[in-house]
């Protein structure tokens, strides 16, 4: 078998805990591009990133193999590597911590607070969990296992090493992580519960919510009451597949959206640093087997949903997010 070729490694530190951007030049049969400036005005035209590399080059901040400052004057070498730091806009710090429950050579899990990413994505880059942890953990080559939406809390798996992350994210993949979210949604008294839901779910690019179509399921949800208070719903939440917003998805086609969700039933589109009314969805266990160690683990998430305890609280807006407390 014909092994690729890696690239050469990055002349670029992280800055804040983000990698570089790392661009290979593509073959230019046809003699388009006599230098590196003009492939690049090309290549990022029609947006921010067009000026932005523009800048880079004139300030000697792209980089080619070996550290070797590139210019806008040099010739285009397809198949070539470049790097350089993105010009990144400030971003609202979220003011909630990523709370360390277990670390060891090869894995570390983390309690993730609501209204962080996992991972950069769109506007969200620095704030992240992936970019901080880094940062404040030293840990350069740490990449995710799995990933969690920016609006829900509770456990999320990192791979310290390279050379783990594969084994990592194939227990994902191959589904052999017994995982357990709770949520709060309105209590029906006449829906039968438990049930397993299963439905075809797909998303379009772009689009901000998924949807439920005729076909074959794609999606499958174990959904089981485990509480009920002043009308409201504790709800247990074992997903079988891993489908995008599968099961915020599933409790709004039972009639019983998750409180705070600002998607379903239909989008509202806060502010990105509006902190109040945090969506009502932790991830709340992951159990199973290290692929690296042996060692068998059930890690649980140590944060609650504020409005089980507090609704007209976390209705107002003036509950602290960052307040762990009793599991239930």
């Amino acid at each position: 078998m014909r092994r690729r070729a890696q690239p050469p490694p990055a002349p670029l530190p992280q800055r804040s805990g983000i990698d570089p951007v790392r661009l290979r030049l593509p073959p230019d049969p046809g003699g388009a591009w006599t230098d590196l400036g003009g492939y690049l005005a090309a290549h990022y035209a029609g947006g921010p990133g067009a000026p932005a590399v523009a800048r880079l080059l004139a300030a000697g901040e792209v980089l080619g193999e070996g550290g070797r400052v590139l210019r806008a004057r040099d010739p285009y070498e397809p198949g070539a590597y470049l790097w350089f730091h993105r010009d990144l806009p400030a971003e609202p710090e979220v003011p909630f911590p990523v709370r360390v429950l277990y670390r060891d050579p090869h894995l570390l899990v983390v309690d993730k607070p609501h209204f962080l990413a996992t991972t950069p994505r769109g506007g969200h880059v620095t704030q992240t969990a992936l970019a901080r942890l880094r940062a404040d953990l030293g840990l350069p080559a740490l990449s995710p296992a799995h990933r969690l939406d920016r609006l829900t809390a509770g456990l999320v798996m990192f791979s310290v090493r390279p050379a783990d992350r594969g084994a990592y994210q194939l227990l994902f993949q191959q589904r052999r992580v017994h995982k357990e979210y709770e949520a709060l949604a309105p209590h029906d008294p006449a829906l039968a519960l438990p049930r397993t839901v299963r439905s075809r779910i797909e998303k379009t690019r772009g689009v901000i919510a998924a949807v439920e179509v005729p076909g074959e399921p794609n999606a499958e949800t174990l959904v089981e009451l485990t509480g009920v208070r002043e009308g409201l719903g504790r709800y247990r939440l074992t997903p079988r597949t891993g489908r995008t917003h599968q099961l915020r998805v599933h409790m709004n086609g039972l009639g019983l959206p998750i409180l705070g969700d600002p998607v379903y039933p239909r989008v509202t589109d806060p502010a990105p640093d509006d902190y109040r009314r945090p969506l009502q969805l932790l991830s709340r266990v992951l159990e199973f087997t290290d692929p690296v160690t042996g060692a068998a683990h059930r890690f649980e998430s140590a944060r609650t949903l504020a409005a089980w305890h507090d609704r007209p609280s976390w209705e107002s807006g003036t509950t602290p997010e960052d307040a762990p407390g009793d599991a239930p």
